[in-house]
């Protein structure tokens, strides 16, 4: 049976830096955040979109991203709707390439609100990316086109760090990239050994 590691972070912590790393590895990796831009282009999501957010956040047939983005991460109400339409859409596409992956002892389901969504439930082990709030902001200004204000509303929607810890399997402390890789190495070993004993 494969084994669902489930990898969470708050925003800027790099967790997709270090799913990257799993996959160098040879661990499959589903990327939740895809996988909700993939079911975003459905027929039966864009009607529920555009029947709760009507037809503005839409240029041409389009969703634009970024505009829902802005209403929802300033409003819980709006998010909780948003996420009652795209998380069961992404379940079911997890399910379909998690049979794809069947023969793999693990994969990883990378998930900035895995906490959040209930999906943790769902893994056998869940591992949380960390970084000071500083370097988070600073890698999301580097990548986004955001302001610093923006960045911590969203962080302020997130669950915090110690919230995530404590519900964890594993910590991967994200600041300098070589220890971390070195830190997915030994989780491997140890998901190996686990693996073996069972």
């Amino acid at each position: 049976m494969t084994k669902v590691i489930g990898l969470t972070g708050g925003i800027g912590s790099g967790k997709t830096t270090i799913a990257n790393y799993f996959a160098e590895m040879g661990v499959p990796v589903y990327i939740a955040d895809d996988g909700a831009r993939a079911v975003m282009q459905l027929d039966h999501v864009v009607k529920e979109i555009k029947n709760v957010f009507g037809e503005s956040v839409f240029e041409k047939d389009v969703l634009n991203r970024a505009k829902l983005a802005e209403i929802v991460f300033n409003d819980k109400e709006k998010l909780a709707k948003l996420n009652a339409i795209v998380h069961p859409a992404v379940k079911k596409d997890f399910e379909v390439w998690l049979l794809r992956h069947k023969n793999y002892e693990y994969i990883i389901y990378e998930a900035a609100i895995l906490f959040e969504s209930g999906r943790y439930k769902e893994c056998d082990y869940i591992i949380t990316v960390t970084a000071p709030e500083e370097v988070r902001i600073e890698r999301v200004l580097k990548r986004d086109n955001t302001t610093p204000a923006q960045v911590l509303s969203r962080m302020q929607m997130q669950w915090k760090d110690e919230d995530r810890i404590s519900r964890s399997n594993f910590v991967i402390n994200n600041v300098n990239l070589k220890i971390a890789k070195e830190e997915v190495v030994k989780i491997l070993k140890i998901l190996d050994i686990k693996q073996n004993q069972s």
